[in-house]
């Protein structure tokens, strides 16, 4: 079984190796904020259903310029909101339930962390009420661009019709089968 250490490593220097930022990957170099990671747990998560990514990545330790791997000081496991760990804070602000994943770990013999977010599912994901978008490597309120709101929810609906399309109540199985 492969070492969880050498998939982080391989994870970061597939992401650095990008030419530039998608809308689903962003890249800091120690920005540990938490008002701003939430908002683009939003936006990335947003992002990723809307190109049909199942998820999105936050990467600390890479320059956004370059994509060097060039290490970060920041910690999630010992970063607080007042008296909050910065994990429970940030799950109490989303709606709904994000199920994201921090990864500590180095690359190239740097510090790098890595913030594994899934794709909405079946509705944009907010963070204090509010959902974000990425817009080229910006982010922004998803209200101000209802274009990509509409394509987003047209995703979410398809996604639905096709789960439902494959399912058949209990009482219908039997008259297909007659």
């Amino acid at each position: 079984m492969p070492h969880p250490q050498s998939d982080l490593e391989r994870l970061v220097r597939q992401l650095a190796a990008n030419s530039h930022e998608l809308e689903w990957i962003e890249f800091k170099h120690n920005n540990a904020s938490p008002q701003e990671i939430g908002e683009y747990v939003s936006a990335l998560s947003n992002a990723a259903a809307l190109h049909n990514e199942s998820r999105a990545f936050l990467v600390w330790g890479i320059k956004d310029e370059t994509h060097e791997i060039a290490g970060t000081t920041f910690k999630p496991s010992k970063t607080r909101n007042g008296n909050e760990p910065l994990e429970t804070w940030l799950a109490q602000m989303l709606t709904p339930r994000v199920d994201f994943v921090f990864r500590e770990g180095t690359a190239n013999g740097q510090p790098v962390v890595v913030l594994e977010i899934p794709a909405a599912a079946h509705m944009p994901t907010r963070f204090k009420g509010e959902e974000y978008i990425r817009v080229g490597s910006s982010k922004r309120p998803l209200r101000d661009y209802p274009e990509k709101e509409r394509k987003l929810w047209h995703r979410f609906t398809r996604s639905l019709r096709g789960r439902c399309r494959g399912h058949r109540p209990a009482g219908n199985r039997a008259a297909v089968a007659a």
